[in-house]
């Protein structure tokens, strides 16, 4: 009885069979990177500290934090966000401007083109001058999520 070791054992006789293996192999995985890279942009996710402010109010006073809420009103942990949104917009108004884009929406696709992100929920913390300072992706208890208005001097 003869018995088979390396690329005999899984059925391929030569060489060549190996090297087709490894090649289709690095295709796949260099296809599967090429399009999850591009087509979330998630390579420059980390990167990306500017926010393009023309989707900000234009008339409303100075906040010391604008707080934007990048969800939808059909995603499970984008709808237990709800109540969150609300209490801070009704506990510190005067001090953050809350924003909430469905971005599964046709007006909310324009929002998801300006943000990089890679789920949703995703809450973004701008500070006075527009400039991301912190970020969070999925459910953010209201206790933690002041904590971040509180580093801006949110009282």
């Amino acid at each position: 009885m003869k018995t088979f070791s390396g690329p005999e054992r899984i059925g391929l006789k030569t060489s060549t069979g190996v090297k087709m293996l490894i090649l289709g192999l690095a295709c796949t995985l260099g296809l599967f990177l090429y399009f999850s890279l591009t087509k979330y942009n998630l390579g420059s996710a980390k990167n990306n500290t500017s926010i393009d402010t023309s989707l900000l109010t234009q008339d409303t006073p100075r906040y010391k934090v604008t707080f934007i809420e990048l969800g939808s009103v059909h995603c499970i942990p984008c709808i237990k966000m709800q109540p969150v949104i609300k209490s801070v917009k009704n506990k510190y108004g005067s001090q953050v401007n809350v924003i909430f884009h469905d971005v599964w929406t046709p007006e909310g696709k324009d929002a998801a083109r300006h943000f990089v992100f890679n789920v949703i929920p995703t809450q973004l913390f701008l500070d006075s001058n527009g400039k991301e300072y912190s970020r969070h992706e999925g459910f953010f208890p209201e206790e933690e999520l002041v904590k971040v208005l509180q580093q801006k001097g949110v009282k």
